[in-house]
Formats: structure tokens, sequence, C-alpha cells
């Protein structure tokens, strides 16, 4: 699945967690593939299915549900 990054630094921005949000920024593509990007989200601490979760994945909320998943 593709997420803006946008929407991993408000995650982070979100959390009062500048530092890994400003890493974020310098490490992450302007559009990440959860699959192909799997070890740079988890170097971040992030876990693909926790992030969706996160950004309201599921019950058709948040990302999740803008897709249709």
């Amino acid at each position: 699945m593709q997420i803006p990054k946008d929407q991993i630094l408000s995650l982070f921005k979100g959390q009062g967690d500048d530092a890994k949000a400003q890493q974020a920024e310098s490490e992450l593509p302007d559009t990440v593939d959860t699959d192909e990007h799997a070890g740079l989200l988890s170097k971040l601490g992030l876990n693909p299915a926790e992030l969706l979760s996160k950004l309201g994945g599921g019950a058709g909320g948040g990302i999740a549900g803008k897709l249709g998943l």
C-alpha cells in the first residue's frame, strides 16, 4: 500500500515526536510503499500494519477507507 510521506510526518508530529518526523522527512520518499519500504519504516519504529491502523485504517476510516481497503 502506498502512503504519502506527509501523513507519516503528521503522525509523528501529532505524537510530539519531532525527532522522528525530522528523520522520516530526510529518509523516506515522497510516497511510501509499505512493502517496498518496510525496512525504512522499521528503522523509524513503524510496522506497516500498525502504521495503517494509526492512520485510521480499517472500518472505512483514514487512508485505508479512502482507498477502499
